[in-house]
């Protein structure tokens, strides 16, 4: 446990209570921007009808929270973390094999599934993502002392990834009442610092300090918040995504490129004819998983899907955010435009269901399966771009020398 009392207040606070917002300003009418704290501190600038729709969505927490309560009276205790639910969970999705599972088992499975679309309660969500993730089981495999061995190795070693950390932390989310503080900042270095130690290939890349700082805000320790940023890079997320070249979320960009063209045509190809790369704005979205871009809630949100059925929620949310604004930006035609429609619209999805509504009831059905076939498709094209941009840069160099 972090054993900081500021941190346990902070956490009841804001997972417990789910106090009703309560705008900074006295406002009148819907257009007045107002700044207010969400459900895990964070500051958010919007309208009346923002702080109507984030009271609503706390509402629907506190009785999503009793639904879950309930089948915990019916089902018995911790029913969710059966292993042969696990087994068919799991973080990569529903498969369903030949094997000797009950059909309870199927049952509970298929009702987990549905629960944690519907959003975990926020405090169950530490329990829940840490064994649907795969994350304890992860843990399991090493020395309890594992994590806590590993920092005290590791304090005061200087490396180009220690130096690039120190270099964020301050940006990590300024102003947070937990996060932007010495004791927040302390936890999110051994975090960050520990995992790049323990994976010298990925090292530490701009986008993890956000990840891990939301893991943090969730988790009730710094160690558990440590294991699920493993099992995000090391099982669940494409390899290679944090690595020197960022070679993996090349893959994916050229993925999501495809399967908006698939799921959206009328929207890839205007884009398309303006000469708009979706990785200006998607690049962010795959690095942060969306921690920058959504709500802290909304965000949470896609995660709890994340973590039991795998990251191709994450290519449900993307494409639900073109989806949601398609009639806005058809009628585009500056790149600039296209990029200010799809900031505003995720910077102000408060309410979750609206934006996985549309991810999973309009944009349609994608496996695991389907989106491993697209990324081996594009691995070879993403390679041969990154070695000719490596010989270009090369060129470069030789041809400075020679002047």
């Amino acid at each position: 446990m972090f054993g900081i009392q500021n941190r346990r207040d902070l956490t009841m606070e804001l997972q417990s209570q789910i106090p009703i917002l309560r705008p900074s300003i006295h406002a009148r009418r819907a257009n007045i921007v107002v700044k207010f704290q969400d459900m895990y501190g964070f500051t958010v600038e919007g309208n009346v009808d923002d702080v109507n729709i984030l009271n609503e969505v706390r509402e629907r927490v506190r009785n999503q929270g009793r639904v879950w309560w309930a089948l915990e009276a019916s089902k018995g205790a911790n029913w969710y973390l059966q292993p042969e639910i696990l087994l068919i969970g799991g973080g990569g999705g529903i498969a369903l094999k030949k094997t000797s599972l009950k059909i309870s088992a199927l049952a509970n499975a298929i009702t987990l599934k549905r629960l944690v679309r519907k959003g975990i309660p926020p405090v169950l969500r530490p329990k829940v993502w840490f064994s649907v993730s795969g994350a304890a089981k992860k843990k399991s495999t090493v020395p309890e002392s594992y994590y806590s061995d590993l920092t005290k190795a590791v304090d005061g070693m200087v490396t180009p990834a220690t130096l690039q950390i120190d270099h964020d932390l301050p940006r990590t989310f300024p102003g947070h009442p937990w996060l932007d503080t010495p004791e927040g900042h302390a936890a999110l270095r051994r975090v960050l610092v520990g995992y790049s130690f323990r994976d010298s290939d990925v090292g530490y890349c701009q986008g993890l300090n956000y990840v891990a700082a939301l893991l943090l805000l969730v988790m009730k320790t710094e160690e558990d918040a440590f294991w699920m940023l493993a099992v995000l890079l090391e099982n669940m997320l494409v390899r290679d995504c944090y690595t020197t070249n960022l070679s993996g979320c090349h893959v994916e960009q050229r993925v999501f490129k495809d399967l908006l063209a698939q799921k959206c045509p009328r929207i890839a190809s205007h884009l398309e004819d303006m000469g708009f790369d979706v990785a200006l704005v998607a690049t962010e979205w795959f690095l942060c998983l969306f921690s920058k871009s959504l709500p802290s809630e909304t965000t949470l949100r896609v995660w709890d899907v994340l973590f039991y059925e795998g990251a191709k929620v994450l290519f449900h949310a993307a494409l639900a955010i073109f989806k949601m604004k398609e009639n806005e930006l058809l009628m585009t035609h500056q790149v600039g435009d296209v990029i200010n429609i799809i900031h505003t619209t995720s910077h102000q999805l408060f309410d979750p269901d609206e934006l996985l509504t549309v991810a999973f009831e309009k944009i349609g059905s994608m496996t695991t399966n389907t989106i491993s076939k697209q990324r081996k498709k594009q691995e070879p094209a993403v390679m041969a771009e990154l070695d000719q941009r490596l010989r270009r840069l090369n060129s470069l160099k030789e041809t400075g020398k020679n002047t």
